[in-house]
């Protein structure tokens, strides 16, 4: 590459980090209201080094266990949660809640269109999975979002049926070009169910949102939100699981299928120490601030490059999933392997696309995580079809971020798909 280049590159990024400067003012206010929160919670439930012990054979009584869970609570504004290693990831704890919610015959609705991939075959949309929502005679159904990509809430009323027992929203865009959903947009849809069929329960998916806003959708009238811990609100430090937080009734339900009818969540033990998932929450508001500062950077430069981002780096955030449409295969395929060629663990790695289980589509997907497959730390990936949108997210530290964005412009020129000097 020519040394013109290279400084055009990164008068780009210079370019667009002076653009977002407010921004990322407002951002850092925001950690610090979070911090607060968390410190206080924390605090109140006298968090020690006794709550990091491991735990062994059924866990009764595990109060590492037990006081993350009531921290979790009172973080989400829940009556009750469940905070699990033992949960294997995002999809793991959405059909662990929605086979705990749902019954044989009823009916599950979704308020935004179907949701992220990975759940077709839960569902049994696609495929022949054994033991899906499908197999157990549960039916399913969706509704569009209207024009502006918000729920349309007279439609998921219209679409609401006597068996009806589950409305499922999906904070994240996920593998689509849409917006996400700010938990008090979201606050409509959940009034109007809970008048019309107050025996419902709201559903939320709510992988990649926590800390991005000022409330969770608890707060707005959900029965239950789920998300993964290697997402936020692990800060980069959780190895493994899942949470759910909600109501009383709808945790009783779905605890009695993380383990048994009658036990519940009594046991459950961990062998490891529970110091990262504690210290991860501690530090998941810095983490969810550096990842979304690096989401409205790649914004930014490619705005200024002329192409169509969204959410806009302007925009109001709902989670820290940034989608960069490339138009073409070529892009897409340059920009993840310049960001994996910029991450700390298997840099020389080189990411193709592939048959990923659980897509319909191939996928490329870089991610030089610490923790394998985290989307807190910094990675790229997407489903290999047009418009070829690339969705990053995460990003441990705004440094790293930068360093990367330079990296995939760089090797896209390299490429020969991108010219950056003379726009």
């Amino acid at each position: 590459m020519r040394q013109n280049e290279r400084e055009a590159i990164r008068e780009l990024i210079n370019e667009a980090e002076r653009d977002v400067a407010e921004l990322f003012r407002e951002l850092d206010e925001r950690e610090e209201k979070h911090t607060r929160r968390v410190l206080a919670l924390f605090q109140e439930h006298d968090v020690a080094v006794r709550h990091f012990s491991p735990t062994t054979g059924y866990g009764y009584d595990d109060i590492g266990r037990d006081t993350l869970e009531k921290i979790f609570a009172g973080l989400f504004g829940a009556e009750a949660a469940i905070v699990r290693p033992q949960i294997a990831s995002g999809t793991h704890a959405l059909a662990l809640c929605l086979f705990g919610l749902l019954t044989p015959g009823s009916h599950l609705l979704s308020a935004t269109e179907k949701p992220y991939d990975t759940m077709d075959e839960v569902i049994g949309l696609t495929g022949d999975a054994p033991g899906s929502l499908k197999e157990m005679g549960v039916l399913y159904s969706d509704v569009r979002m209207t024009e502006e990509g918000r729920i349309d809430t007279e439609a998921v009323l219209g679409a609401i049926r006597p068996e009806t027992r589950v409305v499922l929203i999906q904070r994240s865009r996920g593998y689509a070009w849409r917006a996400s959903v700010r938990p008090k947009d979201m606050a409509e849809v959940i009034r109007a169910v809970h008048e019309k069929r107050p025996d419902i329960f709201v559903m939320v998916d709510n992988c990649y949102g926590a800390f991005v806003c000022d409330e969770e959708p608890i707060h707005y009238g959900a029965d239950i939100a789920v998300g993964s811990l290697i997402k936020n609100i692990g800060g980069g430090l959780a190895p493994t699981g899942a949470y759910l937080v909600g109501s009383s009734r709808a945790i009783a339900r779905v605890e009695a299928r993380l383990t048994a009818p009658g036990i519940g969540r009594e046991v459950g033990s961990y062998a490891a120490s529970y110091r990262p998932f504690y210290q991860g929450l501690f530090m998941a508001p810095h983490t969810v601030a550096q990842a979304l500062k690096t989401a409205i950077l790649s914004a930014r430069v490619f705005e200024l490059l002329g192409f169509s981002t969204t959410p806009p780096a302007f925009a109001e955030r709902a989670d820290i999933i940034q989608a960069i449409r490339m138009e073409s295969p070529e892009r897409m395929v340059a920009y993840c392997q310049g960001i994996q060629a910029a991450s700390p663990v298997d840099s020389t790695a080189v990411p193709e696309p592939w048959d990923m289980p659980g897509y319909q589509d191939q996928v490329i997907m870089a991610a030089g995580t610490f923790v394998a497959g985290a989307s807190i730390e910094l990675s790229a990936d997407g489903p290999m079809r047009a418009p070829f949108t690339v969705y990053q997210q995460g990003g441990l530290t705004y440094a790293h971020g930068r360093i990367a964005l330079e990296s995939a412009l760089t090797h896209m020129v390299e490429q020969g798909c991108l010219q950056v000097g003379g726009r």
